[in-house]
């Protein structure tokens, strides 16, 4: 398949540049045997006991940094991942590309020196302690198509309510419709939760490169399913519900710590693409939110639901007007064969 395979038309006035006042305030788009339009506020009527929602704990860090070389020129750091206290992987803009031992002055007073490269990553070793510095220095990275800079709100807009592990470089969207008081209605309603922790990189924001899908590779992310998810996946398969993601970091989380047939703990990297034809194992329903045109991730959830019946629901929620990507609205997904 193509690329082109999966495209279509977004009006630029549908891109969501800020979040709704309140984070169960998006609509709620389900796709099962037809479309329905409802309110995120409505997703308990879609649940049932005994059904288990999973949800993606990572926490995004204040990954973004300006900096500047010792002879002056401008930089900007965009930490992808951090290796231990004093290192991190990072993306890093400058007008030229810094060398092996080049020291970069970051704003706040620390310093950056670059070790090598690993693929388009440069390798830096810090002055401080990075995850503290980030905390105290850094900055909200925002996707580019937002087209804006972070403010005050989106230190707590752009973060799960129930995110946990810090070391996302992007939020993992899906989750950020629910709010504690919906957590809680979920339970009350026999709801089981359970976590996983997926590292989301900014690689989740690059264009696919090669036209024919197969392809293409996606970047390695850090990922752990651990024993207490196992556990209540099968408690619930056991019980008759349904395992619910919420989002596709979670979808990919899974499915990857079921490679080899069954659920098993997991504690690693993955670089998964799941596209149309891939089996999924794990997953009964999705909640997510609407993707890029041309997206690995648009091609996950037609790999699920279809991609006919995905590019159907994606021009139906052009005509009504929902809010795309990051800080849009969010669509509740069943497999294609459940029609």
């Amino acid at each position: 398949m193509l690329i082109s395979d999966f495209d279509y038309e977004l009006p630029e006035e549908l891109i969501a540049r800020y979040p709704t006042p309140q984070r169960r305030g998006s609509r709620l788009l389900v796709v099962d045997d037809g479309l329905r339009d409802l309110g995120f506020a409505e997703l308990p009527s879609l649940l049932r006991p005994n059904d288990l929602l999973v949800f993606n704990d990572t926490r995004v860090i204040k990954a973004r940094l300006r900096a500047r070389k010792e002879t002056g020129g401008k930089v900007e750091i965009l930490i992808e991942r951090i290796e231990d206290d004093r290192r991190a992987l990072a993306h890093v803009r400058a007008s030229k590309t810094p060398k092996p031992d080049t020291r970069l002055l970051i704003e706040g007073g620390a310093e950056a020196t670059v070790l090598g490269r690993e693929g388009d990553l440069f390798d830096l070793a810090f002055s401080t302690n990075v995850l503290h510095y980030l905390d105290a220095f850094g900055e909200v990275p925002l996707p580019p198509y937002l087209e804006r800079e972070a403010d005050e709100s989106d230190d707590e807009r752009y973060q799960t309510v129930y995110a946990q592990d810090p070391g996302a470089v992007a939020a993992p969207t899906a989750g950020l419709h629910f709010d504690s008081a919906m957590l809680e209605e979920t339970r009350a309603a026999g709801v089981r939760h359970a976590n996983v922790t997926l590292h989301v990189g900014a690689g989740t924001f690059q264009n696919l490169r090669e036209e024919h899908i197969e392809e293409n590779r996606l970047h390695a992310e850090r990922v752990e399913v651990g024993q207490d998810c196992v556990n209540a996946v099968n408690a619930t398969r056991a019980a008759g519900g349904r395992v619910i993601a919420v989002g596709t970091t979670t979808v990919r989380s899974l499915e990857c710590a079921s490679a080899g047939g069954l659920l098993l703990p997991y504690s690693g990297e993955t670089d998964l693409f799941i596209m149309p034809g891939y089996e999924f194992r794990s997953v009964d329903a999705m909640i997510t939110n609407f993707h890029l045109p041309q997206s690995s991730l648009l091609m996950l959830v037609s790999a699920f639901s279809g991609r006919e019946r995905m590019l159907d629901a994606y021009a139906h929620a052009v005509r009504e007007k929902y809010r795309f990507f990051s800080y849009g609205d969010a669509m509740f997904l069943t497999p294609e064969n459940a029609r």
